[in-house]
This record gives structure tokens, sequence and C-alpha cells, in this order.
């Protein structure tokens, strides 16, 4: 059990929003796997239930002009960062309409327009992007910051210690976040890991670090918004490292059989929505209202994948649009 709350004090009308955001995402992630198992959404999702603080404490916390680079788990990311869920949907759903036009789907979600860059399928790789993005922001003075989310697995890679070096090496205007649900893929993350953990490794590179609860949302936010203030006034680089745990499998189609159903229905009583709810209700928010908002949430993302559902394919030659032709790699080979 999470522990008492009664005590702390918070912005409850933000909180309230965050605790709305966090449905928002949730339901979003139920949609995508009722289009996985409709057969209307192809290959894989990697739904993040259980882990929207992370999201919505940290995201929440970025600009518009904010750059943001997420992982093959990005769905609440990039609706926190302020995509549109209908067009997000569209994306998943492979229909005109979606961010990338249909042709990106679920592990390469993204929108340049409210500063999303992209999630990522290879883990890792998202690490040294935000990093080139952090040293053009640099370079060309600009009053703005890259926010990097990854999961503990991609620490055990080598665009973790590229990424983080060259930020550090330059000073650059970046958040890296380590969210860590203790498993990459199915395997636990500790028993492949060597040392202290995400954290520890990058104070070695001499990056102020902080760890933190990733299934509380108060904590999340006051951690994020010290670090970005940090790093919004010229500090270098920062890490936070927020420990949470995702309630599915790895994928939509993981029945995750290598975890105990009890470590699952232990973790489950810890879940973030939930302890948001909790301290609403502490400090007096009616239950019949947050039962509203979740509604509201529910509806707005039911609605956008009727939408979704219902909108045409997109014509075959938009498979072109957007591709770069260099030939026949075959020319001056012989």
């Amino acid at each position: 059990m999470p522990p008492d709350q009664s005590s702390r004090n918070f912005d409850v009308s933000r909180l309230r929003e965050q605790h709305r955001l966090m449905w928002r995402i949730r339901a979003l992630e139920q949609a995508a796997l009722r289009g996985l198992a409709e057969k209307v959404v192809l290959g894989a999702i990697h739904p993040s239930i259980g882990q929207e603080a992370v999201a919505a404490g940290v995201v929440g916390n970025l600009r518009r002009d904010d750059i943001l680079l997420s992982t093959h788990r990005g769905h609440g990311h990039t609706l926190a960062k302020g995509a549109d869920s209908e067009a997000m949907l569209r994306e998943l759903l492979g229909r005109v309409g979606g961010t990338c036009g249909g042709k990106g789907g679920s592990m390469h979600i993204a929108d340049f327009q409210v500063g999303m860059l992209g999630a990522n399928g290879v883990v890792g790789a998202n690490i040294v992007i935000a990093a080139g993005a952090a040293h053009a922001i640099k370079l060309r003075r600009e009053d703005r910051v890259v926010c990097c989310i990854f999961g503990d697995g991609a620490i055990n890679r080598g665009p973790f210690l590229e990424g983080l070096n060259w930020a550090a090496v330059f000073g650059l205007p970046v958040l890296f976040v380590c969210e860590d649900n203790g498993f990459a893929a199915t395997t636990r993350t500790a028993s492949m890991t060597a040392g202290a953990g995400p954290a520890t490794r990058a104070r070695a590179f001499g990056i102020v670090a902080e760890e933190v609860d990733g299934n509380d949302i108060l904590a999340v936010d006051a951690a994020v918004q010290g670090l970005l203030a940090q790093v919004r006034g010229g500090g270098g680089p920062r890490f936070l490292h927020a420990s949470t745990y995702r309630l599915t499998g790895h994928t939509g189609a993981d029945a995750a059989p290598y975890r105990p159903a009890e470590e699952v229905a232990a973790r489950r009583l810890e879940e973030p929505i939930g302890r948001a709810a909790e301290l609403l209700r502490g400090a007096g928010v009616d239950a019949a209202a947050l039962a509203a908002d979740q509604a509201a949430a529910e509806a707005e993302i039911a609605a956008a994948y009727e939408a979704a559902f219902a909108a045409p394919y997109p014509e075959a030659a938009e498979a072109f649009r957007d591709v770069q032709d260099v030939g026949s790699p075959l020319q001056g080979a012989f």
C-alpha cells in the first residue's frame, strides 16, 4: 500500500487537471488495445497503463515549444504534450488525418506541431537524437529545452553512454527521464543491470540526478519543476529516475506469465490514478466530480476512436510522399 497521504499540501486544481490527463491517457491506451483486439491496429502496441504519472508529471511541465523524445511506449507522453487524441488514434489505425499521415503507427508516433519529435522503436535511440536536438538549441541560443524519456532497459545500451556524455560535455539543455517499470521487455531489469542503477550512472557523468516514486504524481511534478528550472537556467543536463510499474504485459499480446499474479495485484493498489483520486477526495473534491472527470475522458477517447475508425485509408500514392528518391543503389557500382 502507498504511504498515508492525508497530511500533504498541494494545489487542488492542478492535481485535478493531472488526474483528468491521466484518465485521458489510460482511456487512449485502452482504445489502442481495443483496436489491436479488433485487428484494425496492425503491429505491436506497448501500453503504459499504470505509468500515467510519469507522462502527466513530466511532460505536463513542458512548454509547447519545448522538444520531446519518447519511447516505443509513448502514447501517454504524446497526448500529454498536446497532441490531438483523434489524430493519434487515426495514426494508430493507419488512417487519413493521423499525426504522421497514418504511416508511423504506434511505435513511431510524432507530432512536430506540439514539439513531439517522435517515439522510437529502437531502445535508447532517442537519447542521442535528444542530445543532437539540444545541441542545436544551444547553438541557436534558443530559450527552450529538450526532454528525453526512455526505459530502464535503455541504460544498458550504447546510446545511453554516448548521449549523456555528449550532453554533459557540452552543457546541453536536456532533461533525461528514465521511466523505470522494472522490466526490459519480459526480463526483470535488475537481473541484467550491474551497479547501483540509472541515477548513479548519470552522476558518473557529473549530471545532477534525482530519484522519485514515479507513481506519485505530486513527487514527479515537484521534481520535474525543480530540474527543469535548472536546465532552463543554463545548468546543463539533468536526470530523473522515476520508478513505476506497468500493469499490462510488455505488449498488448503479452499475457506476462513471467510475473506472479500476486505481485501485479499488489502493485495495482499503488497505481497513480487511484492515488491521485485519494488525495483529491481527502481535499474535499466530491467523488461524483472525480467520476465525471473519468467519464468525460473516456467519452472523449471513445468518440475519437469511432471517428478514427470511420476515417478513410490513405491513397496508395501517399506511400511515396515524404520519401526521398536517391536512385538505384546499383548506379555507378560497376
